[in-house]
């Protein structure tokens, strides 16, 4: 049976929508008219989302947040724990989304679960929301029989990726906020203030000082060329995203940003710690070292980084020691390596995995904190600065005008 997609109405003539699992259009249609519905439309949802995929167009595929998916497998493993079929798990959780689309989703992995294929094959039919870590850890749970264990997992690995990440978004939101509101205060003072104050002064038939004329021509510039200048930086942005597609450039820029002074920081602490939760789960799910480094890579965010991984993982296919090939790379931190390096000697790499992952969390998060701590009194005294500045400039002629009014 597939899943399908419908829109009907009913007895009183109102439109609705859901989900329905019939062996095709023509039975779903027929169902629905045994449930006194009129069928307007019909459609698979698998095909659906795989034509959209194909197209390169995305504004209608079943988008998850990582807070859904956390819960969805939560739900998931739960039931499975209980003693429920996997597709019967599936069907309750499909029932009890309030989301059409992602209903339509889980109801559609049943339906392939329903024909015979695997839970991991039946999810690939949606990579954009199971990616392959997911997969790669739902397969192994069904071969070794204890997939509730390895959803509860990929729940627990899901929900701390979410508060990762709202930890940045909001440790981040403040100082972005922050230099938007300086940038602005200066351009409105540059463009409205400064000329109203400024012209003043052009009346008294001498020489204004060097920091009032540089003033002057601060607020010429931006009043000219202000919007202009706004203009080509948004396109230079647009440029440079455009750029990053490029696999060369990328790394070129990736590699850069590894050597920054304290952003070069934070990102290899950000790509070696989820280089180490990753492989921590994926060992722990009994997938084969070799796979769980590939896996590991894909999800890294430098490009540098996973070039760095790729090669340790050629290393290790070859013989060398997982602690050895890491060490090779030059950018994994050493206690990091330490730990790994005991674990595969001690036979208890799982767990030397988990703590190290756990390490870099945490080392992660305080060198973000550092830098923000660094970036908000850089900027504050900048803008301070710049207000000074500001208002230097136009003391300087009022100060000479009283000159040579007392004298």
């Amino acid at each position: 049976m597939a899943a399908f997609d419908y829109k009907a109405l009913n007895g009183q003539g109102k439109q609705v929508k859901g989900v329905i699992e019939a062996d095709s259009a023509r039975h779903a249609r027929s169902l629905l008219r045994d449930q006194r519905l009129m069928p307007l439309e019909i459609e698979a949802v698998v095909s659906k989302t795989s034509n959209q995929a194909s197209s390169g167009f995305s504004l209608f595929k079943p988008k998850v947040s990582v807070a859904e998916l956390a819960l969805i497998t939560r739900q998931i493993a739960t039931l499975v724990a209980a003693g429920l079929p996997v597709e019967e798990a599936l069907k309750a959780v499909g029932q009890q989304c309030e989301k059409a689309k992602l209903a339509s989703m889980i109801m559609a992995v049943r339906s392939r679960v329903v024909e015979g294929y695997s839970l991991a094959d039946s999810m690939a039919e949606f990579p954009q929301v199971f990616d392959e870590l997911y997969r790669a850890m739902v397969a192994s749970g069904e071969k070794s029989g204890h997939l509730e264990v390895v959803l509860n997992r990929l729940a627990d690995y899901t929900e701390r990726r979410q508060q990762l990440k709202s930890k940045l978004t909001q440790a981040m939101i403040y100082p972005i906020t922050l230099t938007i509101v300086a940038i602005a205060v200066v351009a409105i003072l540059l463009a409205a203030v400064v000329p109203q104050v400024v012209g003043q002064f052009e009346h008294m038939g001498q020489q204004l000082p060097a920091t009032t004329q540089f003033l002057i021509a601060a607020s010429d510039f931006v009043k000219d060329y202000g919007l202009i200048v706004l203009a080509v930086i948004v396109l230079a942005i647009v440029a440079f995203n455009r750029l990053l597609i490029k696999p060369q450039f990328k790394m070129k820029w990736h590699t850069i940003v590894l050597d920054l002074p304290v952003i070069g920081k934070v990102s290899k602490g950000l790509n070696t710690a989820r280089f180490a939760r990753t492989l921590s789960i994926l060992t722990a799910s009994s997938v084969p070292l070799l796979d769980g480094m590939r896996i590991a890579s894909e999800v890294l965010l430098n490009v540098k980084v996973r070039a760095a991984v790729e090669d340790a993982t050629a290393r290790v296919r070859e013989g060398t020691s997982l602690g050895a090939a890491l060490t090779n790379t030059k950018l994994f931190p050493p206690m990091m390596l330490y730990m790994i390096t005991s674990g595969e000697k001690s036979g208890q790499l799982e767990n030397m995995l988990e703590r190290a992952a756990d390490n870099q969390d945490r080392e992660f998060e305080s060198n973000v904190t550092i830098a923000l701590g660094v970036f908000e009194p850089m900027l504050v005294v900048t803008m301070a600065s710049i207000v000074l500045f500001i208002v230097l400039a136009i003391l300087q002629p009022i100060l000479q005008l009283n000159n040579m009014i007392s004298g």
